[in-house]
């Protein structure tokens, strides 16, 4: 498959990136990947927060080089007069802006929506923050984390009667980042319409709430009777589909459609179980759950993992090892996919990375350019926005462009 036929879908769209940490970043990173040119902003001399985050080696913050790949760096004092200046010039000349402060904070910086809005009224704008900028929490702080707690996910989650775990990936900023991929994009083929940009105000809470399938309706539709609590290691409303415990480890196993179930039961428990009635629907399942799951848990207990996953493999039936993270990098899978990619790095050398999950037929969203150190392209992105050689030296000399010291 050629690979080049066609040009980057947002090849062309200029975007400017003032985020940190994670959801900004993992939007930009993927409109980076889609082709469009984002320029990173930071401060002098910290930076991005995200520099500050592990896994660290020799200095650098893998954290940072994984969620701000295929960009550009501008490092600058925003408070000088002529830091803001430059930023208003590369806004004024922008598609898109990206920011993930709390509501009002980029407003006294003369940042705002409304103000750069009224100087570029193409520009798209999208704001992440943890409660929007609306409601009564808008001026609240909050991570991933907090938006986990609050959206009832949390509490779905774990061992009955037991504190819920942490979920140790950031849910929350990137389900919300890819939302925000998703309406950056939509935001701007609607302006090819109306000539227009427009405000993008998400909200992880909002979103993480979005994101429940069953417990919403679930309340709402019993009159507030049923409320989705803690269930371990199975789904009460999707039997059989849960996590089992194997002689060496953990395997999935999702036998809960009707045809699936069949299956399942003929080979754990043979015509006897394949045959009884009250297996038949789903309903009848669930009813019976506790009677099921002891049947699955006992046949899974005196097998290994890779002795289940054959047995299921052959009868169709959906199942997978709980792998840990070296099993997955190490998985055919993954690796035919192209999810893990190699860039050269300065200091590190070979990096390895994960990658977006775009495929597109006729063009490669797998970014070969790492992500800029603090200032890298000061000068390249000063230029591009009218300024001289001369201007450019004096901001540098006087502190208003910062940049560290290139390998």
């Amino acid at each position: 498959m050629n690979k080049a036929t066609q040009a980057l879908p947002l090849a062309g769209i200029r975007v400017v990136d003032y985020s940190h940490f994670l959801a900004g970043p993992y939007l930009s990173r993927c409109l980076a990947a889609m082709g469009a040119d984002v320029i990173k902003i930071e401060r002098p001399k910290d930076g991005d927060a995200g520099r500050a985050h592990a896994y660290f080696i020799k200095g650098q913050s893998g954290y940072f080089l994984q969620q701000n790949m295929g960009k550009k760096g501008l490092c600058i004092n925003l408070k000088d007069p002529r830091g803001l200046e430059m930023m208003h010039k590369l806004t004024d000349a922008a598609d898109v802006f990206v920011e993930n402060y709390r509501p009002g904070a980029l407003k006294k910086l003369g940042l705002g929506y409304e103000e750069l809005s009224r100087r570029n009224p193409g520009l798209v704008y999208c704001s992440i923050s943890a409660y929007g900028h609306t409601g009564p929490d808008a001026h609240r702080a909050g991570f991933g984390l907090i938006a986990e707690a609050k959206s009832g996910i949390m509490a779905m989650v774990g061992e009955p009667g037991s504190a819920p775990p942490l979920l140790r990936v950031s849910l929350g900023d990137m389900y919300t980042g890819i939302h925000g991929v998703a309406a950056v994009c939509a935001a701007l083929l609607g302006r090819i319409k109306s000539g227009r940009g427009q405000h993008i105000d998400l909200s992880l809470y909002d979103c993480l709430v979005s994101m429940h399938d069953y417990a919403v309706q679930c309340y709402t539709l019993s009159g507030g009777k049923e409320i989705p609590q803690q269930t371990g290691h199975d789904m009460p409303q999707s039997t059989l589909y849960g996590v089992f415990a194997a002689s060496d480890g953990y395997l999935v196993i999702a036998a809960q459609v009707d045809d699936a179930w069949k299956r399942f039961a003929l080979l754990t428990g043979g015509e006897a179980l394949a045959l009884d009635a009250r297996f038949h629907s789903a309903a009848g399942r669930n009813e019976n759950r506790t009677e099921i799951l002891a049947q699955a848990k006992a046949w899974v207990a005196g097998r290994t993992v890779a002795g289940c996953l054959a047995a299921l493999d052959a009868i169709d039936v959906p199942s997978a090892k709980v792998q840990n993270i070296e099993e997955v990098l190490n998985d055919p899978q993954i690796q035919a996919r192209n999810m893990v990619i190699e860039q050269d790095h300065p200091v590190l050398g070979k990096i390895r990375l994960a990658n977006l999950p775009f495929r597109f037929s006729e063009c490669d969203t797998s970014s070969a350019c790492i992500a800029p150190g603090m200032g890298q392209h000061n000068r390249e992105i000063a230029a591009s926005v009218g300024y001289s050689a001369a201007d450019i030296e004096a901001m540098e000399r006087d502190g208003v462009l910062y940049a560290e010291a290139q390998p």
